[in-house]
């Protein structure tokens, strides 16, 4: 009753039963007591910074085994232990806009997370940034040059690229396959290459979220490399085939209770045409000048974003910039302004990459698509594009706090011992 379709691939691959028992990992030990201290001293750094109205210190450790078993014989136990401490602050501009903060600290178990001085010390950071940004100037449409640090370019590459090469995207007349008819084509910039593996506990001393050691099909994970030299090679996939790969390379992953699909797990992007930052900074510069502009943005974090991969709508991104300055020409001060929004269209905005940073960045944190929400990571260089293109934020209307926090010797004589 249907038209044929364009990708008649079957609907399940044929791979080898794994049976592969790990041993149990070591007894997971915390110090409940300690921990919710720790926390009450971390949310109590926000009291000396009024205009940061609501804070949340959270933490989590989590001892978890695997278990995959099927009719093909395959029979795999994988345990893992993750320790996670979150810190989200958030406070709200006069004109109504709401900006928030977060600072996420991984680790294999808890006592490989950071001191407290570290996370004491970035906290305070983070409480600085929003009252800074509570008095900054709300930007303007803008379209030039701009600096993505390796965070926000970990963030940008995660969303704008990475989904955009997991497997199942490729086939159904609902997908827009932006890069399906792409392989053996250039697809980024020659000095780039992007791969993917989960393999990978930790990058540089810091533990990376997207690491596992067998996909939610029971398959090994694997090291893919997806892109060499700018050049497509291959998607990441799960057991669902395609008319270009018909066997699954250990990425079908899902959250407890949804149908794995291909999904990213640690994409790495590396480069071969690096400078320094301060290097980068002076070509950012320049190519504003060039253009005609009297500035470049510098994107230092990004939040999250969305892909829109269906071909019903637009194959547009939005990501959402934290902290965004503008690099001015003249040589004036760079100025921290707010209410940024990227947005684009995926080809465009990767070929309009012109050079990287000689510094990797990490970035974790959980994806949700259709097959749940799972930990992932990226880990990206600096980058400096030609084009980028923003647009204002949705601003919201409500009046700050009229009244500042109760003080510890105030109304509330608990006030700064706890997350509020």
């Amino acid at each position: 009753m249907r038209a044929k379709e364009e990708d008649a691939s079957a609907d399940f691959s044929l791979e080898k039963p794994q049976t592969d028992v790990l041993p149990p990992s070591p007894a997971l030990v915390v110090d409940r007591a300690a921990w919710e201290q720790r926390l009450r001293d971390i949310s109590s750094l926000f009291a000396q910074f009024p205009d940061v109205f609501a804070d949340q210190v959270e933490f989590e450790a989590e001892d978890q085994t695997d278990y995959y078993v099927s009719s093909e014989g395959a029979r795999v136990a994988a345990p893992s232990q993750d320790a996670r401490l979150i810190v989200v602050a958030r406070t709200r501009a006069a004109d109504g806009m709401d900006l928030f903060r977060a600072e996420t600290f991984e680790a294999d178990s808890p006592a490989g997370l950071p001191d407290r001085k570290t996370i004491a010390d970035k906290t305070i950071a983070m409480a600085k940034s929003l009252e800074a940004l509570r008095a900054a100037p709300v930007t303007e449409p803008f379209d030039g040059p701009a600096i993505l640090s390796g965070r926000a370019a970990a963030v940008f590459f995660h969303e704008v690229l990475g989904h955009r090469l997991e497997g199942q995207r490729q086939r159904g007349d609902e997908e827009g396959q932006t890069f399906t008819k792409m392989l053996g084509k250039p697809i980024l910039p020659s000095f780039l290459s992007v791969a993917d593996d989960p393999k990978l506990t930790a990058f540089q001393g810091t533990a990376l979220s997207g690491h596992y050691d067998f996909d939610d099909e029971g398959q090994p994970a694997r090291r893919v490399d997806l892109i060499k030299d700018g050049v497509l090679e291959t998607f990441l996939m799960s057991r669902l085939p395609i008319a270009s790969v018909a066997q699954s390379n250990g990425h079908g992953r899902a959250e407890a209770g949804h149908m794995p699909t291909g999904r990213q797990g640690n994409l790495i992007v590396t480069s071969s045409k690096t400078v320094p930052e301060s290097e980068l900074r002076k070509m950012l510069i320049d190519e504003a000048k060039k253009q005609g502009k009297p500035y470049g943005l510098y994107f230092e974090d990004i939040s999250s974003g969305f892909a829109v991969t269906t071909r019903r709508s637009p194959q547009a991104f939005q990501v959402i910039p934290l902290v965004v300055y503008r690099v001015y020409v003249d040589g004036r001060p760079d100025e921290l302004v707010r209410g940024v929004s990227i947005v684009g269209t995926p080809q465009a905005a990767l070929n309009s990459i012109l050079a990287t940073g000689d510094k990797m960045d990490i970035f974790n944190g959980i994806c949700g698509a259709e097959s749940g929400s799972i930990p992932v990571s990226a880990v990206a260089p600096a980058m400096l594009v030609s084009q980028i293109e923003t647009q204002r934020q949705a601003q919201g209307t409500a009046r700050p706090p009229i009244l500042p926090p109760p003080s510890a010797a105030g109304l509330n004589p608990d006030a700064g011992k706890g997350a509020n």
